[in-house]
């Protein structure tokens, strides 16, 4: 397979940062799975965790996978002979990175994602973009219907995420608010009644419903919709601009959480407890070191520390991560000093004297 030289594409920011925003909220479930806090319904904490991030983040995560599939896809035509074959060898790798987190958490994405991508992603890259938005459409209402539908909520929403990104649709929000409130309407329009719904059903005590999928799509697409439109304000882009670092370095924080998050469990003894009210300021702890480490590095580095293998594995070719200092911000030689006024040696005019005592002509010594 023949490469050029790839040219670095501009990231989307906003991307990035709803990427950062889903980590923080698929955090907060996972602290809760790894302890064992199950029994949401114990107290008003764990509702909030139940109705307001169980299910919520992870579909804006698989989505948000989905796009960075077709977006990797395009950028790899443009220096790969072969791009799927490139494709494939990285979720390859990505199947290598989750096997061993796997082992320590059970449940995780990463596996899932690799899977799901080798099945579904990679087949539906040869087909037209208006028919991967209907098999979108139709696998995530299938997910909605079968009341088991884990894995093929996660397919639809890979599906729709690729599609979105094939359409140009993420670049076309940013300039149609009107948009984003129409969708963030919708959302709240089913998210309530499927809550309510939820809440009031059998379906409590299931992990996968339909109840409880619905609501969970439905919320996530609320807070995609909010979270983009507060972009638009002053506050809302300094957050996004704290989050997208972190979302850069998505694979290195969700995989370091895991031991973090083991360390945090024991030390403050919330395994099958119902101190759900603790996880929220332990996850926004974690969180906040994760953001802090991730800003200082990619401030050094122009890839996280797995992003780098995961892309050097996935191009076979060195691919260089440390960022040269800008020009600003060289550092500058010091200048060379003027020499101090002293008399060269062989410039100096000595005046002799001649024998009768007057003074003779200047000459050099």
């Amino acid at each position: 397979m023949a490469m050029n030289e790839p040219r670095t594409q501009p990231r989307i920011q906003s991307l990035d940062a709803l990427r950062g925003l889903a980590l923080f909220g698929i955090l907060v479930v996972n602290i809760t799975q790894l302890a064992d806090m199950s029994r949401y319904q114990a107290n008003i904490f764990g509702l909030v965790v139940d109705l307001g991030f169980a299910q919520r983040f992870f579909p804006i995560f698989s989505f948000l996978f989905g796009v960075g599939f077709a977006i990797f896809l395009e950028s790899a035509g443009r220096w790969a002979r072969r791009p799927r074959l490139v494709l494939l060898r990285r979720l390859l790798i990505l199947l290598a990175f989750g096997i061993p987190h796997a082992l320590v958490h059970p449940g995780e994405a990463l596996t899932v994602y690799a899977v799901v991508g080798l099945v579904v992603l990679l087949p539906a890259s040869y087909l037209p973009r208006a028919a991967v938005l209907g098999l979108g459409v139709a696998v995530t209402a299938a997910a909605v219907v079968y009341p088991h539908g884990g894995l093929l909520v996660v397919a639809g929403l890979f599906l729709l995420g690729m599609a979105v990104a094939r359409f140009g649709w993420i670049q076309e929000l940013d300039r149609r608010p009107a948009v984003l409130v129409a969708v963030l309407a919708a959302g709240v329009i089913v998210a309530v009644p499927s809550a309510v719904w939820y809440l009031n059903s059998e379906a409590v005590h299931e992990f996968h419903s339909t109840p409880r999928t619905l609501a969970g799509l439905a919320t996530a697409t609320a807070y995609c919709a909010l979270f983009l439109l507060l972009a638009r304000t002053r506050p809302g882009a300094a957050l996004h601009r704290v989050l997208a670092p972190f979302g850069r370095m998505a694979l290195t924080n969700y995989v370091t959480a895991t031991p973090i998050s083991y360390v945090a469990i024991n030390m403050f003894d919330l395994y099958g407890s119902i101190a759900f009210a603790a996880v929220f300021p332990l996850a926004a702890a974690i969180v906040a070191v994760q953001i802090a480490f991730s800003a200082w590095w990619l401030s050094r580095f122009r890839y996280g520390p797995l992003e780098w293998l995961w892309r050097r594995g996935t191009r076979r070719q060195a691919v260089p991560n440390r960022l040269r200092p800008a020009a600003g911000n060289a550092p500058r030689r010091p200048r060379p000093q003027p020499a101090p006024d002293v008399p060269h040696p062989i410039r100096t005019l000595r005046v002799r004297p001649r024998p009768d005592g007057s003074p003779g002509p200047e000459r050099e010594w």
